[in-house]
């Protein structure tokens, strides 16, 4: 009787995992369906990305010589990472408030001192880690890996009245 007691406590306790890892499975779904997206896109635009990666993630941007968000290899670690530490000795600003502070080794394994001069410089805007995770989501479901820029994304970043679309 106890054996069957702990069998079913057992197995309750095994359900009960099961549930839950359902619904991270499930999670993960919702954001790669667009359950973040909207708000990602909405990141990429508060914190001007599109000012060097420009609108489509091409790179090349206004000011600068960004990378293409579409080329890059980076996996979902690598780009929070870059959006949270910046990159050194380039013109990508840190976008987390608390990268580079103190002896730190939060970024890249490196502290402030380990960078010397070729510290990148601080974002106009911070970002939370959700606005992070957010933006990085938005560039992975929309951007990376995709080829040149159609119409469509177009209409998708801009929406369906803007004008610069036109010419595409």
């Amino acid at each position: 009787m106890a054996f069957m007691r702990r069998s079913a406590a057992a197995r309750g306790v095994v359900l009960v995992s099961a549930c839950g890892l359902g619904a991270l499975v499930l999670a993960a779904e919702v954001r790669a369906q667009g359950g973040d997206i909207e708000t990602g896109k909405r990141v990429y635009d508060k914190a001007n990305c599109v000012g060097c990666h420009k609108w489509h993630g091409g790179g090349g941007g206004y000011g600068g010589a960004a990378l293409s968000l579409r080329e890059t290899g980076l996996d979902r670690q690598g780009l929070i990472e870059a959006v949270r530490c910046g990159r050194p000795a380039t013109r990508m600003p840190y976008h987390d408030r608390t990268a580079w502070r103190g002896t730190d080794r939060g970024c890249y394994d490196m502290t402030r001192s380990d960078l010397g001069g070729d510290l990148p410089p601080k974002a106009a805007i911070f970002l939370r880690d959700a606005e992070i995770e957010a933006v990085v989501d938005y560039v992975q479901a929309a951007i990376q890996g995709r080829g040149e820029p159609t119409r469509e994304d177009c209409i998708a970043f801009w929406g369906d009245a803007a004008k610069q679309c036109d010419s595409m």
